[in-house]
């Protein structure tokens, strides 16, 4: 609380109720208020918010400096305290809505926000917090092509309680946005990291199976290559998987999971390209009789 002092004012509000002699009740309510340089920029912040040209002007950038470098260190470290950022959240928004928009989407060097941070921190009530606020941009890039769902994707979640607010987080946002340097989805992601949690959860939210990143890969192929036999048997069992998909070498899943040496999950691979009752019209369906190609025989002995 000391380190929270020095740049906003810290009030209490101490209620006391005498009960004679034989007891005292005494209830103590904190509040962080914004600092008067802070209060000062966010109001110089409001007069010209909707005056792009302003917002240019010398004095204007300066408060904005303030502004972010304020918020950021409320918000953004892995020891924020979620009651003085809902304060703060609560403080912006007395001053005007579009104050708290301009502030809660702000960005820093990276193009990370106060999400993308409270995310990578774990820090998910905080990232309540900004969610419930209804002006956080859910879907902001930041400069290495990642938004918060994409992060949220490879997030270390230990409570039940947590993992309700990254669903919610994937609800409110673009689980098929691709990440701009690679094209890769959070699907890909949390496939490729294997985290069977966070795969089923995007899938609930509406993740599609069959996105092909940049070098024409899917989520089936990263799960194919990495050995994750419970998350291949995950996309398979989806309406509309296409385990033949090829990318942009020409390789599909099974041929993937064939380079890598995975036998079992190949099986899988090679059952729902040709036995699955709900393949893609024209795929070619092979008699049960019929013996694979030596290659596929070879493995599958």
């Amino acid at each position: 609380l000391a380190n929270a002092h020095l740049a906003s004012n810290l009030r209490a509000l101490k209620l006391e109720q005498d009960m004679g002699p034989c007891a005292v009740t005494s209830t103590v309510f904190f509040r962080y208020e914004l600092s008067e340089k802070m209060l000062s920029a966010c109001h110089l912040l409001s007069n010209n918010i909707d005056d792009p040209k302003a917002l240019t002007n010398k004095d204007v950038r300066f408060c904005l400096n303030t502004i972010q470098h304020e918020w950021f260190r409320v918000s953004s470290q892995k020891s924020a305290v979620p009651e003085m950022v809902g304060d703060y959240i609560t403080a912006f928004e007395e001053i005007s809505p579009a104050v708290l928009r301009h502030i809660i989407n702000m960005a820093d060097g990276n193009g990370n926000t106060a999400l993308h941070y409270s995310v990578s921190h774990s820090n998910f009530e905080i990232v309540k917090l900004l969610l419930d606020a209804n002006v956080c941009n859910v879907n902001h890039q930041n400069k290495a092509g990642y938004t918060p769902i994409m992060l949220a994707a490879l997030a270390a979640v230990e409570a039940e309680k947590d993992m309700r607010i990254v669903e919610e987080l994937f609800s409110c946002g673009d689980v098929n946005a691709k990440a701009s340097q690679a094209g890769q989805t959070a699907l890909m992601l949390a496939v490729s990291h294997g985290r069977i949690d966070m795969v089923k959860a995007l899938l609930a939210c509406g993740a599609d199976v069959n996105i092909q990143d940049d070098e024409g890969s899917t989520a089936l192929m990263c799960a194919s290559e990495h050995g994750h036999v419970e998350i291949v048997k995950l996309l398979l069992a989806q309406p509309g998987c296409n385990g033949s998909l090829e990318d942009n070498d020409g390789s599909t899943a099974l041929s993937i999971a064939l380079e890598a040496g995975h036998k079992d999950i190949a099986v899988l691979l090679y059952a729902h390209v040709n036995f699955s009752k709900t393949q893609s019209p024209g795929t070619p369906r092979l008699s049960r009789k019929t013996s694979p190609g030596p290659t596929h025989r070879a493995t599958f002995e």
